[in-house]
C-alpha cells in the first residue's frame, strides 16, 4: 500500500496557502498548515478535520520556529521525509518607494525573502529524503518587470524567481525539484489589506469593489485564489516546468522584457500618467 504524500504549505491560514491545503487535503495528503494567523488555522482544522491535517501558528520570520515545525511535522511522514515544501507567506507595502518606512520595507524582506530561504534551508532534509520531492515558492507577476509603487515587494519577488532558478540546477544533485508560480491579480485580502502610504494613493477599495472593478479579461484580470492552489498541484505532478504562470498569459511579460525590457518600461510608464519625465 502506498504511504501518504505530504506537503508543508506557509501562509496556509488564508488566500492561495488556504486553498492549497484544501486542494492538497482533498486528494489524500498529509499536510503540513503554518500561519500567524491561528484563526484562519483554526477555522481549517473545524473545516477539514484532524485527520491527515498539522496545523501550528509560526511567524515565519523566526527561523527557530519554522525549524521546529518542519521537523515536528516531518517526524510524523514516511521515512520522516517530505514530499512537498510550498513557501507561500507573503505580506505587502505600497506607495512610492521614499514613502514607505523603513521597518515596513524590511519587515517585506524578512517575510517575502528571507522566510523562503529559512524554509530552503529547513526543509531540504526532509526533501533529500523523498524522490521526486518538490520545493515550490509563490513569487509574483511582478517577478517579471519591476513594478511601481511596489517596489520592495516587488524586488522580493524577483529574488525568489531567481533562487527558484538557482536551485533548481543545484539541488538536481539531490534528487530534489525547484520550481515557483507567478500569479497576477488574486481576489485574497492582500488586495485590499495592504497599506499604502502615499498621500495620492486614495483610500484602498473595498472587496466587492475591487471585483467589480477588476478587469474581466487580459492579463491582469482577478483569479481565484484556488487557480494558484491548482498550480502547486499541477507544479507537482509535472516535473518538467519551472515557472509556472497564473494566468498563462502572464509569460508573455517575461518574454517581452527579454526581448527588449525598454519597451516594457515604457508601457508600465504609460498606464501611469506623470510617472516618467517627459523625453523618457
Amino acid at each position: 500500500m502506498p504511504s501518504v504524500k505530504s506537503v508543508f504549505i506557509t501562509g496556509a491560514g488564508s488566500g492561495m496557502g488556504r486553498e492549497g491545503v484544501r486542494l492538497f487535503h482533498a486528494n489524500g495528503w498529509r499536510v503540513g498548515a503554518v500561519d500567524r494567523n491561528a484563526d484562519g488555522l483554526t477555522a481549517l482544522g473545524q473545516e477539514l478535520g484532524d485527520e491527515r491535517l498539522w496545523t501550528r501558528p509560526v511567524d515565519v520570520t523566526v527561523k527557530a520556529d519554522l525549524d521546529a515545525a518542519l521537523a515536528d511535522f516531518c517526524a510524523g511522514n514516511a521515512d520522516g521525509g517530505l514530499d512537498m515544501m510550498w513557501n507561500n507567506a507573503g505580506i505587502g507595502e505600497s506607495g512610492w518607494f521614499e514613502d514607505v518606512p523603513y521597518e515596513a520595507t524590511m519587515r517585506v524582506v524578512e517575510v517575502n525573502y528571507k522566510a523562503v530561504l529559512t524554509g530552503a534551508y529547513g526543509a531540504l532534509p526532509y526533501l533529500k529524503k523523498t524522490p521526486g520531492s518538490l520545493m515550490f515558492s509563490t513569487s509574483s507577476s511582478s517577478a517579471t518587470y519591476g513594478m511601481p509603487r511596489i517596489a520592495v515587494y516587488s524586488s522580493t519577488k524577483h529574488a525568489v524567481k531567481g533562487l527558484t532558478e538557482a536551485l533548481s540546477v543545484e539541488w538536481h544533485r539531490h534528487g530534489v525539484r525547484v520550481a515557483d508560480v507567478l500569479p497576477g491579480l488574486i481576489d485574497t485580502a492582500i488586495l485590499t489589506t495592504t497599506p499604502n502610504h502615499s498621500a495620492d494613493g486614495g483610500a484602498p477599495m473595498t472587496a466587492d469593489e475591487l471585483r467589480a472593478s477588476a478587469p474581466k479579461k487580459g492579463l491582469m484580470r482577478l483569479m481565484p485564489a484556488a487557480s494558484v492552489a491548482e498550480a502547486a498541484w499541477e507544479a507537482y505532478h509535472n516535473p518538467k516546468r519551472l515557472h509556472w504562470y497564473v494566468p498563462k498569459s502572464i509569460r508573455m511579460i517575461d518574454l517581452l522584457k527579454g526581448l527588449s525590457p525598454e519597451f516594457v518600461r515604457g508601457r508600465i510608464a504609460k498606464s501611469l500618467p506623470g510617472l516618467m519625465p517627459k523625453g523618457q
